[in-house]
């Protein structure tokens, strides 16, 4: 089942099954897109991938998240994303830009002052990430036009689709938390008023890009945190997206305080799929498009997981940096089931402080090394890529990072 194709309701298809989740690539220069970007997904999608999704592409300077993120605000660099859409598109491949805003979830080196719809501060962030300052009722109608701004732009580039991020913790989804999202005008309270701001950035997108232009969510299935975003909610989430008419829902979880998406318990890392049981109770709700990302390895694991019907595209990031042309080897029959142990360096007060972080970065050094025309290196030394994140982005450099 992995090579049907699959047809968007608009129309647009993805060759197969493969569905290479968004990893933050830290490639910009100046925040601008570069030939690293454009050889990283060339090798992608020669690799046999149906679709190809960016990492964060940053619809503002104050919404980046790290300090090497894409923003895309202009077209100054309209040549590099040309080249960029071109490059991911061929092979019959379906390129989306994942277009986001940090909100709070940004280190003070990037943004001394973060945003965020309430005044709430991020728990345990203290040195790495400022309080962030409340949104004024002005200023989110101003996003709103900058997030469909920047699918306008991906579109007149070539690109496929967008893909909201609404996951992660990021400034979509600090508005579905009632956590994070304290406010009590039409943007707070209620489930249905902390989904206005992704469903005006969705209605505000599909205003200005034409219907074959696909229009995604990352959506999380939980926060996994007290008081926050929880299943049920997400569940309403899918739904309403749904009723509206989005091209096709990525499920992951978790944030900064509690980062899921890098995690998970043993039976669920067993079965390879982490929010597979969630997907069994959204797709009771809706027939949206679903695409689950975290943990898939195996070939068999991958085709177990659409034969239950509660999929569509299985989401596959960390081994597509180590093996590129994963989908291609399982075509022809080569692929040995790739492991991806947790990244440390031995030293257990260093992997307890910045593990998450460090194994993040690691992987952005592979995707870094096949920019450059070279091949990915799965004996990397992590002290060698800590060393190198401290030396180029000081203390920012083990705080930054989230796909």
């Amino acid at each position: 089942m992995l090579f049907q194709h699959f047809t968007f309701k608009n129309g647009k298809t993805a060759k197969n099954r493969f569905f290479k989740s968004a990893m933050e690539e830290q490639l910009a220069k100046h925040n601008q897109p570069t030939a690293q970007l454009v050889r990283l997904y060339d090798k992608w999608a020669k690799g046999g991938a149906g679709v190809l999704v960016t990492g964060n592409v940053m619809v503002a300077d104050n919404g980046k998240g790290s300090i090497n993120d894409v923003v895309l605000s202009d077209e100054r660099s309209m040549d590099t994303l040309k080249a960029w859409a071109k490059a991911g598109t061929q092979n019959d491949t379906l390129l989306i830009m994942q277009i986001n805003h940090a909100g709070k979830q940004s280190p003070k080196v990037v943004n001394a002052k973060p945003v965020a719809p309430s005044a709430v501060a991020l728990q345990g962030m203290d040195g790495f990430i400022n309080p962030p300052r409340k949104l004024a009722d002005n200023e989110i109608e101003m996003l709103i036009r900058q997030f469909a701004h920047t699918a306008q732009i991906a579109e007149k580039a070539g690109f496929s689709g967008v893909q909201i991020h609404g996951a992660h913790g990021y400034l979509i989804s600090q508005f579905l938390s009632p956590h994070h999202n304290r406010r009590t005008d039409k943007w707070g309270g209620s489930l249905e008023n902390r989904m206005c701001f992704l469903v005006e950035i969705y209605h505000a997108i599909r205003a200005v890009v034409q219907p074959e232009f696909l229009v995604g969510l990352k959506l999380n299935s939980a926060d996994f945190q007290k008081g926050g975003f929880d299943e049920s909610d997400s569940i309403q989430v899918v739904q309403k997206m749904s009723e509206l008419g989005i091209d096709f829902i990525e499920i992951s979880g978790g944030n900064y305080e509690s980062p899921e998406m890098l995690t998970a318990k043993a039976s669920t890392q067993k079965r390879e799929a982490f929010f597979l049981d969630y997907a069994e109770k959204a797709r009771a709700v809706s027939q949206v498009p679903l695409i689950i990302t975290g943990g898939f390895r195996s070939e068999s694991a991958m085709n177990e997981a659409l034969n239950s019907g509660h999929l569509d595209l299985v989401g596959v990031a960390r081994p597509l940096a180590l093996m590129p042309d994963l989908p291609k080897q399982i075509q022809n029959g080569t692929y040995r089931t790739i492991t991806t142990e947790r990244i440390k360096t031995g030293c257990k007060v260093v992997d307890n402080k910045v593990g998450a972080v460090l194994e993040m970065d690691w992987y952005m050094e592979q995707m870094a090394l096949i920019g450059q025309g070279k091949q990915p290196d799965p004996e990397l030394s992590p002290w060698k890529v800590l060393l190198k994140a401290v030396w180029a982005n000081g203390k920012a450099g083990l705080s930054t990072g989230r796909s």
